[in-house]
């Protein structure tokens, strides 16, 4: 059974973290909230520990999992030469979502970095997650609180849905604030970000104007530098139809094939923000809109996801939010959700 222990995501209970780094310190399981999204946790230096968050989720091994510090100093003790420009970034985005890639530390077993001699950390800035890292005494190894290519959790509900029973607790504190994952930065060679996510790019390159990025689109057995780079990630059951273009053309075409697939017999999913909800109000098909605002839109993205699963929807329809700022991320979760797919309209 897995226990579910319900948490002040402010101030978290002495007595709950002490009881949830027992379970770490153990060689356990626990899932806990971070600003982002809901993390799966082990001892990071436990590799049995580390293969047990493999098998709860049905991950890959080829797919690294991220690091959790809380405190500067912890670092030395997870990752090797360190470059300045680390610890400039460190104290400049930690903690909060930003998570670096550099040289895997002889006490991080290589499975966490999918056999890599590179290790992700980051430090996460939510109350409860840095408490139970704290108490715990230990680094932990946390890639997001779901089973393997499903969108990530952003409520207990959404970890107790996916991993209830393959884990041994979690801690419920409430939604994740943020909903997208940390922005991963490789600082292994020239400055490189693999995955968008909470720091911006435009954030980076305010310290860092030469900074590159590089989506990566891989398949499942090819070994990731980072989490988040396969192409098939965050992914509801439904077939996700991505539509990218102007938005006047995007909607006439979203509404063509609300009606063709309906006439099929499908059940239909539209996924719009709130102010383009009435270009669909007599169509037949379940309409879940977002904040327009990139912010809004990025923390309810995952739970629009399970929720047209949880409706019975076959198929998803959605338009691309243009590149920039947090929009870049939410644009690189939904084509990873669709696998890639996106039909442009002109």
């Amino acid at each position: 059974m897995t226990r579910v222990l319900t948490v002040n995501p402010t101030v978290p209970e002495a007595d709950l973290l002490t009881a949830a780094a027992a379970v770490i310190r153990s060689g356990g399981l626990v899932a806990f909230p971070t600003e982002t999204v809901y993390g799966l946790g082990a001892d990071a230096t436990n590799a049995a520990a580390i293969e047990r968050i493999y098998a709860a989720k049905n991950r890959p091994a080829s797919d690294p999992i991220i690091v959790h510090i809380a405190a500067l100093d912890h670092l030395a003790g997870v990752a090797l030469n360190l470059p300045d420009l680390a610890l400039e970034l460190a104290r400049t985005f930690w903690p909060g979502p930003l998570t670096l890639v550099l040289q895997r530390h002889p006490n991080i077993p290589a499975t966490v970095s999918a056999g890599r001699n590179t290790v992700a950390v980051r430090m996460p800035s939510h109350p409860v997650a840095a408490g139970l890292i704290a108490v715990s005494e230990r680094s932990i190894a946390a890639p997001s609180a779901n089973t393997f290519s499903r969108p990530s959790a952003t409520t207990a509900a959404h970890v107790l849905e996916d991993l209830g029973g393959r884990i041994d607790l979690i801690l419920d504190g409430g939604s994740a604030s943020i909903g997208l994952e940390s922005t991963v930065l490789d600082l292994t060679g020239d400055p490189v970000v693999l995955r968008p996510g909470g720091v911006t790019v435009e954030q980076l390159r305010a310290l860092i104007p030469a900074v590159q990025v590089r989506s990566q689109y891989l398949a499942l057995d090819e070994t990731a530098e980072a989490p988040g780079q396969l192409i098939k990630h965050y992914s509801p059951h439904a077939e996700m139809r991505l539509f990218d273009g102007q938005s006047a053309a995007v909607l006439q075409h979203m509404q063509s094939e609300a009606r063709e697939r309906s006439a099929r017999g499908q059940r239909v999913g539209v996924m719009t923000i709130e102010s383009e909800r009435s270009h669909f109000s007599d169509f037949p098909a379940e309409v879940i809109s977002l904040e327009a605002e990139a912010a809004g839109m990025g923390a309810q993205l995952f739970a629009a996801l399970r929720e047209f699963d949880q409706r019975g929807v076959q198929v998803i329809l959605a338009r691309l939010p243009a590149a920039g700022g947090l929009s870049t991320a939410i644009r690189d979760r939904l084509i990873r959700a669709a696998e890639g797919r996106i039909i442009r309209v002109e």
